[in-house]
């Protein structure tokens, strides 16, 4: 059973929405977030990638944290507005013919615990640590935990939603930079709150989408403010999520480059290549169109390798992924990659940047050779989190992207 709450949101006064709303703090580089932050001093980036204010090269410097609350504050004594009741929200993306209705609301940290709330990926000992102490610096959820449930499991839930959009106008309603449309609905009944609340008690399971890091950190500072207060009701006990249904959300490939061939040439890369894969030269671009297919770009040509049969039997469910069968048929016996997640001749290209980028990167000589591959789905991400196993590191990257900003969700 999935337990939400509704919350009283800090968030943009209309006129300042668009201005506010922000990229994810870990999808932009230092040197970005501080271009976006001096033309424009209302970005929530000054708020949850505060290092962008400051000349410290240090991120986890003491005064990173204090900055990011004091932006917080700055914003919500200017140009933010606090509600005074629990809501729920609508937070609607578009992007061409993508559209994703999701509800804005608190889940609950005993569900992560208990496995109701279900992750895919290891989170880093130091991201963690970062944003446990941003939480405790702001003492709020600045930034949404991105969840996703099956529609089947309770398919009012989303009729409940697009009915409180029609004939409704929207709070928010602006397009960004990328192209993307954010479209955000307050959900003021008490009757469709206590319905939709309801309606979640028949979903099994939530599953993180994007977000380990904060989940994994409002956890912790969960179970230290327990410590001093056992209040279940205390807003501490609930971080702020969006949640959208499975059939609404795309993952995109997130293809990898590396930066050389393990002291083989051209020719013995594709040699031992070819051991594994079926290899052809081919004239275009080679963006995967199926499982088990990758493109290889090298030496200024593309090459589509397409798995051999094999009789090895994978041992858990993960190893069927192809970020999976990349790096344990390519990647780690060939290019000598052997943790990706630590490895620095490894880098990590999302599917929006196109084939173009895998091009750039290796033509301009930063890197050797670059893989796409077909995305991960849905299916395979909740299969996975299902059967308690973790995904390889970079597996999904979602588009759109939630902007943060919108809502903010105070502690206590």
């Amino acid at each position: 059973m999935a337990v939400i709450k509704a919350f009283a949101a800090l968030r943009p006064k209309p006129e300042y929405a668009k201005l506010i709303a922000a990229p994810p703090y870990d999808v932009l580089s230092g040197d970005e977030a501080r271009a976006a932050v001096k033309s424009n001093p209302y970005s929530f980036l000054r708020v949850d990638k505060p290092e962008a204010d400051l000349d410290s090269a240090n991120i986890y410097d003491d005064r990173v944290y204090a900055r990011a609350a004091q932006n917080l504050n700055w914003l919500a004594r200017n140009v933010m507005i606090q509600d005074r009741t629990p809501y729920l929200y609508i937070y609607r993306l578009i992007m061409g013919n993508v559209r994703q209705t999701g509800l804005v609301l608190c889940s609950s940290v005993d569900e992560y615990l208990s496995g109701v709330v279900k992750k895919h990926e290891q989170t880093r000992d130091d991201k963690e640590r970062d944003r446990t102490r941003h939480i405790e610096a702001t003492n709020a959820n600045t930034g949404p935990i991105f969840l996703a449930y099956r529609r089947k499991d309770s398919p009012m839930i989303g009729d409940i939603a697009a009915a409180c959009t029609l004939n409704n106008e929207p709070v928010y309603n602006f397009g960004s930079g990328d192209g993307i449309t954010h479209q955000v609905w307050v959900i003021d009944s008490a009757d469709v709150i206590m319905t939709l609340t309801d309606a979640f008690k028949a979903v099994p399971a939530l599953y993180i989408a994007d977000g380990h890091h904060r989940n994994a950190a409002a956890v912790n500072v969960a179970l230290k403010r327990r410590k001093n207060n056992a209040d279940p009701s205390a807003e501490f006990n609930y971080t702020m999520s969006v949640i959208f249904p499975d059939t609404e959300l795309r993952i995109m490939d997130y293809n990898r480059v590396v930066k050389d061939l393990n002291g083989l040439s051209f020719s013995e890369l594709l040699e031992r290549v070819s051991e594994r894969f079926n290899v052809s030269l081919e004239e275009t671009p080679q963006k995967s169109d199926k499982w088990h297919v990758f493109g290889m770009y090298l030496n200024k040509k593309w090459y589509r390798l397409e798995l051999k049969e094999t009789s090895r039997v994978p041992k858990k469910q993960s190893d069927t992924l192809d970020v999976s069968i990349l790096q344990n048929e390519l990647l780690s016996p060939i290019l000598g990659i052997g943790d990706p997640r630590v490895d620095k001749r490894i880098d990590f290209v999302g599917g929006a940047r196109g084939m173009d980028e895998l091009e750039k990167q290796v033509d301009s000589g930063e890197m050797a050779a670059a893989f796409s591959m077909y995305p991960t789905s849905m299916s395979q991400l909740m299969d996975i989190a299902d059967a308690g196993e973790i995904m390889p590191p970079k597996s999904t990257w979602f588009e759109p992207k939630l902007r943060s900003g919108l809502f903010v969700h105070w502690l206590g």
